[in-house]
């Protein structure tokens, strides 16, 4: 007899512990752990959803045959930890064998090495595995995601016509970058009304975690396949026509946009990615979404989202403490309150608070750019976004925030770092119109705080970006500023930095 530990992000029917037990003989264990909820603040939305979508899944499971033990967090007997639940669980059955699917996290992984006879079973929910992915980095100077999101193309056959990418071009980012009006019609997603199961949950969570970051209320998160499967179909059918035209715009009042909003389903299991991309292609071939949105929606999936899961791995547990930079600066107060005059991250911060959500735009050119801008020690912005956004787990978080937000892995991950001023996030969104700062202005009181930081970021790491070729021009304007400009940016940018403090 074996126990199947199922993890809270494991939620997929098709899991490979599932299918390589029996259970007419077999117990699979479930269990909420003080160590899993608690390794870095999560937002209370998020933890939420996930112990409502574990028991969920486990009353699934029940209605299928399975015999399932599922510890709660409020067990008396709950030890906080899922090594000890295993080896409860162990004696309570009288079972000799444990089969576990690998956990996506390092940290997890290092804990199921030191599990005695436990069978750990590759993940198999995701497009390339990990000896896949190790093959095509083998040997490469430079890893880059583009041409890693051409062979999943091939491998899947997404989108492709014989050899060759629909449309002539593998991809169509070129037109993705629309900013966006807030007289366009915005479809919502779908809210679910939590049912007794989450509300038990809702109460675990004020309970437990009632000072953790975010707003616990409304909650109307999906917790089943059924209803993750109805946000996929909203999607397809209300927002996946203008997704690609807008996915880089930022309005205020409308944190969704024409997002999907799945990503969150997907990381615990609830959706497949696959299937998912398989759903978006059935709309461009029905001539319901136009090319351009249908490509940008699967590259995001078996592009991006498979390419730093790939680096994860190949990089180690040592990755999330790269600072290609040095950089030292405490994450400031604000980014847990929201309480910042410079309305773009006000925004950004707030909705994170109200929603655990906000888009990678919102997320790459706001928070993460004015955090690498300012200089801020990139481990702290990793485990803020780790703990603030119900989509975060490390594996997808972590090199999306080192790598690509933050630059910290000198360029592993992306060719350049995502340094911006003012003028990118007025270009994109309303969020430039009512703030206290003046976006058109670039030094002194008053002035958009992103435009001295910009330059300042910039002449501080000359010596690590000085030959980079995508950010060459930006050094040569530097040089032909006279003087006493470069000097007020400067000035400008240490009066913003001293304000952190």
């Amino acid at each position: 007899m074996a126990i199947i530990l199922v993890l809270g992000d494991q939620l997929s029917p098709n899991l490979s512990s599932l299918a390589a037990g029996d259970k007419t003989r077999d117990v699979v264990l479930m269990a909420e752990v003080t160590a899993e909820a608690t390794y870095v603040g999560h937002h209370k939305k998020k933890l939420t959803l996930i112990f409502s979508a574990m028991r969920h899944f486990a009353e699934g499971l029940r209605e299928k045959g399975w015999t399932v033990d599922y510890v709660t967090l409020s067990d008396p007997y709950n030890t906080g930890d899922l090594g000890r639940e295993l080896r409860r669980a162990l004696t309570r059955h009288a079972a000799d064998k444990v089969i576990v699917t690998e956990a996506g996290e390092h940290r997890l992984r290092a804990e199921m090495a030191g599990w005695v006879d436990a069978r750990v079973l590759a993940d198999d929910r995701f497009i390339a595995t990990q000896a896949e992915f190790n093959d095509w980095a083998d040997g490469r100077k430079q890893l880059r995601m583009e041409y890693f999101y051409r062979d999943m193309r091939r491998k899947t056959g997404l989108l492709m016509e014989g050899n060759e990418p629909a449309g002539g071009k593998w991809n169509y980012d070129a037109e993705n970058r629309k900013p966006a009006k807030s007289d366009l019609f915005m479809p919502m997603p779908p809210r679910f009304e939590p049912d007794a199961i989450t509300m038990e949950v809702l109460v675990l969570v004020e309970d437990r975690f009632g000072e953790n970051f975010g707003d616990l209320t409304p909650f109307w998160f999906g917790v089943t396949a059924s209803q993750a499967e109805q946000a996929l179909d909203a999607f397809i059918e209300n927002a996946l026509p203008r997704f690609g035209d807008y996915q880089d715009a930022m309005l205020l009042g409308e944190p969704f946009l024409y997002h999907s909003l799945i990503s969150m389903y997907l990381n615990i299991g609830l959706l497949d990615p696959l299937a998912v991309c398989r759903r978006a292609e059935a709309a461009y071939h029905s001539g319901d979404a136009p090319l351009n949105a249908v490509e940008g929606f699967i590259r995001q999936i078996i592009g991006w989202r498979e390419f730093v899961r790939g680096i994860y791995y190949l990089k180690g547990p040592e990755y999330v403490s790269a600072n290609y930079f040095g950089n030292t600066r405490k994450l400031p107060n604000f980014y847990w309150t929201g309480d910042t005059d410079m309305a773009c991250l006000s925004a950004a911060i707030t909705q994170t608070k109200e929603e655990a959500y906000a888009h990678h735009i919102q997320r790459l050119m706001v928070t993460g750019n004015f955090a690498m801008l300012a200089g801020v020690n990139p481990h702290e912005v990793h485990e803020w976004y780790l703990a603030v956004y119900a989509d975060a787990f490390e594996w997808v978080e972590a090199p999306n925030t080192i790598g690509m937000s933050q630059f910290a892995d000198g360029g592993v991950l992306g060719s350049k770092p995502y340094a911006s001023s003012g003028a990118y996030i007025d270009r994109m969104s309303d969020y430039c119109g009512g703030c206290k700062f003046d976006v058109k202005k670039k030094t002194g009181k008053g002035a958009c705080p992103f435009n001295s930081l910009y330059w300042d970021f910039l002449v501080r790491n000359r010596d690590k970006l000085g030959r980079n070729p995508r950010i060459g021009r930006a050094y040569s304007t530097w040089d032909r500023m006279a003087e006493d400009k470069q000097q007020a940016y400067l000035s400008s940018a240490a009066a913003v930095l001293d304000g952190l403090e």
